[in-house]
């Protein structure tokens, strides 16, 4: 197999390796080539020690230098170049005690998590795959290199790597490297949370965030994110719904394209169902105010997997209105876009749709064309411009201020009467029409 690589890249490896020593493009890079995908990053893997890597190369930056990395920068970008090494003892379930360089490529390999992951490529030696990574490549499939409790227990992050790469690939976890997931997944509480978060939001905006069900299946929601085990556990006996919570969860991201915010909103926007859920006489399972109780729990959540405040309120803000009824008219919708937001507001026709798809087909086609004509509606008051909040209004404080209101709380309840007007009657939205109500209001409200 012959794989381009980057002039860069080959300038590196030719460099090394005319002073004497070996050097490859290694692991994910040369998966991802070939998968015929394009690489976010190369790494270079080399026999050289670090302070001979620096010696060669012009500017260097020590990122690791204590395990064998050196940032080799040309022209304005940066490879990592590490050293062949064996590694120690893991104390912490996620770094080496100490590593020890090697000159051996097929140690350094060994020591790699997964078998795709563990190739290495030069033009003068072709490609180098001593685990079988390309067999597990044609037949789909993601396997530790060599003892799978062995990888696991060296880094406890591996395990939901497994599934993440699954989810990227559409690969199977091979059965021993599961088994051992499933032996091992309480060690994920060694992991921080930050390492966490980005595996997991690698999961959800996949091409099958629906392989999250093998991360429940193997225990390692348990450890990250036990919610959703109750969710997974939640049946629903009701005409709209033909799967558990956690199913319909897991088909509702399916259903929606791979943003993060989306994926999390739909990953999150049922999870308050297990804590409200209720049973009728005749068995049909309910779960009023459900929305309400996920935001908070969503917030909880995000909060301790460290996702950004951006973020958090986001999707928070959807799952608290991924339910909400809209009246289907021009007010209606105009007030359900103030109420919400003008930011969150568009994003809803996408969570709901997917929402309803992934539930039962009762009543489906009414409920999508009820959204696609709500969303006609909100697409023609968005191009004509209408007022939706307060900064729209025609007027401000000091307006009113200027017209005789005196200054304090009075004035904030005053503009959303002002606002309640103009949501009904966007034509009422003009400067004089405002300012000759706000008279009105404030000679009313005189005493006599």
């Amino acid at each position: 197999m012959q794989i381009r690589l980057p002039d860069k890249v080959k300038k590196i490896i030719e460099t090394l390796t005319a002073a004497g020593y070996e050097a490859y493009a290694v692991g994910g890079c040369v998966r991802d080539c070939v998968l015929g995908r394009e690489p976010n990053d190369w790494d270079i893997t080399t026999s050289a020690r670090p302070e001979e890597t620096k010696r060669l190369f012009a500017k260097t930056v020590d990122t690791g230098i204590r395990h064998g990395t050196v940032m080799v920068l040309l022209g304005g970008e940066g490879f990592e170049v590490t050293t062949y090494r064996i590694d120690g003892v893991y104390e912490d379930g996620r770094h080496p005690r100490q590593v020890t360089f090697t000159a051996s490529l097929e140690e350094d390999l060994k020591r790699r998590d997964f078998t795709v992951n563990a190739m290495a490529y030069s033009e003068q030696n072709g490609l180098v795959d001593i685990y079988g990574g390309m067999k597990d490549i044609e037949e789909g499939v993601i396997r530790c290199v060599g003892d799978a409790g062995e990888r696991f227990t060296e880094d406890a992050l591996r395990m939901l790597r497994a599934v993440r790469f699954s989810a990227q690939l559409g690969y199977r976890i091979e059965e021993k490297t599961q088994e051992a997931i499933r032996q091992l997944s309480l060690n994920l509480k060694l992991i921080s949370a930050e390492r966490i978060q980005a595996e997991l939001v690698k999961l959800v905006t996949s091409k099958h965030p629906d392989y999250l069900r093998v991360a429940f299946e193997t225990g390692i929601t348990q450890q990250i994110l036990p919610e959703f085990d109750l969710c997974m556990k939640t049946e629903q006996n009701n005409p709209h719904h033909c799967y558990s919570v956690g199913e319909h969860i897991l088909h509702s991201m399916l259903e929606i394209e791979p943003d993060k915010v989306l994926r999390l909103g739909m990953l999150f926007h049922d999870i308050g169902k297990p804590e409200t859920l209720t049973v009728d006489s005749e068995g049909i399972t309910h779960n009023k105010g459900h929305a309400a109780v996920g935001e908070k729990m969503t917030r909880q959540i995000l909060r301790r997997l460290k996702f950004d405040n951006d973020t958090i309120d986001k999707v928070s803000r959807i799952v608290l209105c991924h339910d909400q009824e809209i009246d289907a008219t021009d007010s209606g919708v105009r007030r359900a876009v103030s109420r919400i937001g003008e930011d969150i507001f568009p994003l809803l026709f996408a969570v709901q749709n997917a929402d309803i798809r992934a539930q039962s087909s009762y009543r489906r086609e009414e409920k999508l064309r009820k959204l696609a004509y709500i969303q006609q509606i909100y697409e023609g008051i968005r191009d004509r411009k209408e007022c939706l909040s307060l900064k729209d209004l025609a007027v401000s404080g000091s307006d009113l201020i200027a017209a005789g209101m005196p200054a304090g709380r009075e004035i904030g309840v005053l503009l959303n009467e002002l606002l309640e007007l103009v949501l009904e009657d966007p034509q009422r939205n003009t400067r004089e029409e405002l300012l000759s109500v706000c008279r009105e209001k404030i000679q009313g409200r005189k005493p006599q």
